[in-house]
């Protein structure tokens, strides 16, 4: 009898472990948002790409141009060149938007709109840049990411970076901000900082960045220590609420007008309109 029982107990024993090991492996491996998440030494990553603008013009191997005056999905009043509106000298970057027409309609503007050629899934991201002299409202600089899959999927499937967004009806100010179909703009729902004073926004230049992983996306500024905005990996990730494990890739432009930068008006007198780019840079871990 002490036989049967000890052997009944041991079997008890034995199944209670595997359900408990059963359990414990359906356990998510990603935290509810907000929670912490396990640390990832960021000084050693090392460089993997950059460009520096050390040339005497854009680099046409590492960058491409989007063109058109077709209101870039914010209706937005500028034409975007092949080239014209960027140029390289001193180190660094200039993209300008200029006043061509008579103003105040599509068209009589142009600008620039550079997209990098590589992608990138995870690392640091980080682009120091100096914003367009305050000198009125109407432009809407902007240095971000898109998922490489929007010509399979759209916007806002495919996920959207904002680096750093700024328009300037609203000096002094900056704004970090995610997109993906289940946080967005168009719907009011999207993940984002607001709007941050930054007094020297448009005097000095800046470090612009985002720390990402494959369980969460941190932006930070001038400095990796200087969170902040942290969106961590929903506990259930969807293509809806995380298309942020796929490559994507930088985008660098202007904007004048549109449903945002020019919510209150375009002032004609602050063109030319110049941002300055020292570099963008990809960090990686070996």
């Amino acid at each position: 009898m002490k036989t049967f029982l000890s052997i009944f107990f041991s079997l008890c024993l034995l199944l209670s472990c595997k359900e408990q090991g059963k359990d414990e492996q359906q356990k998510p491996e990603v935290p509810e948002p907000g929670e912490p998440v396990a640390e990832v030494d960021w000084d050693d990553a090392t460089l993997a790409w950059s460009d520096e603008f050390d040339g005497e013009e854009v680099d046409k191997e590492k960058w491409k141009f989007e063109t058109g005056a077709n209101g870039w999905g914010n209706n937005e009043w500028q034409n975007y060149t092949s080239g014209p509106n960027s140029t390289v000298s001193d180190g660094l970057l200039k993209i300008t938007a200029k006043k061509e027409g008579a103003g105040q309609r599509v068209g009589d503007y142009t600008s620039s709109r550079m997209l990098s050629k590589e992608t990138f899934t995870y690392g640091r991201m980080e682009v120091r840049a100096r914003i367009p002299e305050w000198k009125g409202k109407g432009v809407w600089p902007a240095i971000w990411m898109l998922g490489d899959n929007i010509s399979q999927v759209g916007w806002p499937d495919c996920g959207e970076i904002d680096i750093m967004e700024y328009v300037s009806y609203a000096p002094n100010e900056v704004h970090f901000t995610i997109h993906s179909k289940a946080n967005n703009h168009m719907q009011g729902t999207q993940i984002t900082t607001g709007p941050m004073k930054l007094e020297t926004i448009e005097e000095e230049f800046h470090n612009y960045g985002i720390l990402w992983t494959e369980r969460y996306v941190k932006f930070y500024l001038d400095d990796i220590d200087n969170v902040k905005l942290t969106f961590n990996k929903p506990t259930v990730p969807t293509q809806d609420n995380w298309p942020f494990d796929k490559p994507f890739f930088f985008l660098l432009n202007i904007a004048v007008g549109g449903n945002w930068g020019g919510l209150q008006g375009v002032d004609d007198n602050i063109f030319p309109s110049t941002m300055e780019v020292d570099y963008v840079r990809v960090y990686r871990f070996e």
